[in-house]
């Protein structure tokens, strides 16, 4: 992709700070970081979201995160860390090239996931189950 920084910074073209790098990953420091050390993996060929990921791209992409969230985790003494993917606009995706973040977590760091859960009513839950069964499509051997 031309106009994709991420794939810029993979070719060389934009200057990273870069933590980690095989043939098929690149781990930099996020330039907006929610706390210092604030990383991304992500896999070197364009993938514009999750769902567009190559299958032979998750194991490369897990074993970086487990790389650098070790790393994370021992250089910055973290007693907890984030994970987390956003895809698609309306989920916060900003740069569309799939990218997995880790996040460095502090006792007091005012970083809060407020949520207002539902529950289910008689039935929605068998309903949504059902619905979404008959859409799990395996991967071809």
């Amino acid at each position: 992709m031309t106009d994709c920084v991420f794939c810029k910074i993979i070719s060389g073209k934009i200057p990273a700070e870069v933590l980690f790098e095989n043939d098929h990953v690149i781990s930099l420091l996020d330039i907006n970081p929610i706390h210092f050390g604030h990383a991304l993996i992500l896999p070197k060929q364009h993938c514009r979201d999750f769902l567009d990921l190559p299958s032979e791209a998750y194991q490369s992409i897990l074993e970086a995160a487990k790389i650098i969230t070790n790393a994370l985790v021992q250089s910055l003494h973290l007693e907890g860390y984030n994970l987390f993917s956003n895809n698609g606009q309306i989920a916060g995706q900003s740069v569309f090239h799939f990218h997995l973040h880790v996040t460095p977590r502090y006792p007091d760091d005012n970083i809060r996931f407020v949520l207002k859960l539902k529950q289910y009513s008689d039935g929605e839950l068998k309903r949504y189950g059902t619905i979404i069964r008959q859409h799990i499509q395996l991967p071809s051997a």
